[in-house]
């Protein structure tokens, strides 16, 4: 199905027996150029909204009944409002969820039903989970007239993914879904959610996602295993220092002092988020000078230190990383996401990426036995209203 506003009306009033005409809400997934794994440890990131999204048609119902359709598992799932819990077919958790702390919050909406598709890569890093639950709210806060801010839609989805997806995740995926606009990477303050958006001007050069197509599942990987390390090696530090709040608050020398003796494993995992926050607000200085190959160094330096300090790699990533070392042609390259599979991100000069791409895929084929999958991404605007309901008569 082409995914646009009439596609999505059209299917819905295909699939419901509903006379309203829906509204229609488009939210992307993300990439992330640099800041990886120092979201939920308050520290900075520097993420993009994609031209590659999920969509949500909704109308009202008189009832208080959540009827959902998933276009790409051709799958239905019906349950009530009052009687939210999670489910193991997963698709539905990130809908549910949104409901659900809805109603935690003390917020009162009704039954609801909802059609879902997109087209973002499933597994590959692109943050589909945060797409699903931010198209879902913003439907929501519209269709139930809910004046929720867009940073407080953000924190609701966060709690969503955390409660009904099982993910302690950070709140940069949602925030960069809700905030994104075309051709600007956010400049993000976890902690604060203070943001500058800044240019991005690749001169020639364009993102290529390469998808290593080893489906990551963040909720039973590691991944909750390391907010748990760093957590506990800031822990070690506010014992001697109190005013210490995250990693975000800690230095090389504090890590030294107060962490390295009592677990190096954790003062490794420690120490890469405080060398990424300072990466970080290196490269944003190397976006506001246009200097996109220091920026593309910063990267190869980020995967450096995600794939040997912070073990969040696998082969399939470092291969594809390790293959783009010392082309002239490619000035960055790094794994993306939670990581344990899902795409790498590359700045490519763009009359050369379809030379890269066809002699990357059999290299890879036969050093993994699995087949590479590659997307040119574009920046794009954020989460948006694309069809507005009609006057519901009930």
């Amino acid at each position: 199905m082409k995914l646009n506003a009439d596609s999505m009306a059209e299917r819905f009033t295909g699939l419901f027996d509903d006379p309203a005409e829906p509204l229609v809400v488009r939210s992307p997934g993300r990439v992330n150029l640099i800041g990886e794994h120092t979201d939920y440890n308050e520290g900075f990131v520097l993420p993009a909204a994609i031209d590659k999204a999920a969509w949500v048609a909704v109308t009202r119902r008189t009832d208080n009944r959540i009827l959902l359709f998933a276009e790409d598992y051709h799958a239905r799932y019906d349950t009530a409002l009052t009687t939210l819990t999670p489910t193991d077919i997963h698709w539905p958790n990130y809908i549910l969820g949104v409901a659900d702390q809805l109603q935690k919050s003390g917020i009162t909406i009704g039954g609801f039903t909802l059609l879902l598709a997109g087209d973002i890569p499933i597994g590959a890093g692109l943050s589909s989970s945060a797409a699903v639950e931010c198209a879902t709210l913003f439907a929501l806060n519209e269709l139930f007239e809910l004046h929720l801010s867009k940073a407080e839609m953000a924190h609701i989805a966060q709690k969503a993914e955390h409660d009904f997806a099982g993910v302690k995740c950070g709140v940069m995926d949602m925030f960069t879904s809700l905030f994104g606009k075309k051709d600007q990477v956010i400049n993000l303050d976890c902690r604060s959610l203070f943001y500058e958006y800044l240019p991005l001007d690749l001169k020639g050069y364009k993102l290529l996602l390469l998808d290593t197509n080893l489906n990551h599942r963040l909720s039973s990987s590691a991944y909750n295993t390391r907010r748990q390390q760093c957590e506990q090696g800031v822990a070690w530090v506010r014992e001697n220092l109190p005013a210490v709040a995250a990693l975000r608050d800690i230095t090389g020398d504090m890590l030294e002092k107060f962490v390295k003796d009592r677990d190096p494993l954790i003062y490794q995992r420690c120490r890469y988020v405080v060398e990424e926050n300072h990466r970080l607000l290196q490269a944003c200085r190397d976006l506001r000078n246009g200097d996109i190959r220091s920026l593309g160094k910063k990267m190869f330096e980020t995967h450096e230190g995600l794939s040997k300090q912070y073990e969040v790699s696998c082969p399939e990533l470092d291969f594809l990383v390790e293959a783009v070392k010392g082309n002239e042609d490619v000035v960055g390259a790094r794994m993306m996401g939670g990581g344990f599979g899902g795409c790498t991100i590359n700045i490519v000069k763009e009359e050369a990426i379809e030379k890269l791409v066809d002699s990357l895929r059999p290299a890879y084929e036969i050093a993994t036995g699995l087949p590479l999958t590659d997307y040119v991404v574009s920046v794009e605007n954020g989460t948006e209203l694309m069809k507005k309901r009609e006057p519901v008569h009930a």
